[in-house]
């Protein structure tokens, strides 16, 4: 979990995705609909993203791997927990105090 903790770190919004995943697809479109660039780390494209996806799927449980997103160096969750919180109204205002979006 450090490395991943490392990567997460410096930024205030990342996503780890897969190149081939719909729903990955679905939550960038999702967050760039909000003009927000998150850091995206394609883990079937970078060097040890197999063990980053194994990392993060005993950390979000049942859940899939990916997308699971990071704001603020904090895993918020997946699919799921952004749409979520993007219908309840409470995702701008995370980016926007996670520095991720402007006002």
């Amino acid at each position: 979990m450090e490395r991943v903790s490392n990567m997460v770190s410096e930024r205030p919004l990342v996503i780890f995705s897969r190149s081939n995943c719909g729903i990955c697809h679905s939550v960038k479109s999702l967050i760039g609909g909000f003009g927000v660039h998150p850091t995206v780390y394609e883990l079937d494209e970078i060097s040890r993203g197999q063990e980053i996806e194994q990392t993060l799927a005993r950390r979000l449980g049942n859940n899939p791997a990916v997308p699971a997103i990071f704001i603020n160096g904090e895993l918020v969750g997946g699919a799921n927990e952004i749409m979520s919180l993007h219908l309840r109204g409470m995702l701008r205002p995370m980016l926007i105090r996670a520095g991720a979006l402007w006002v």
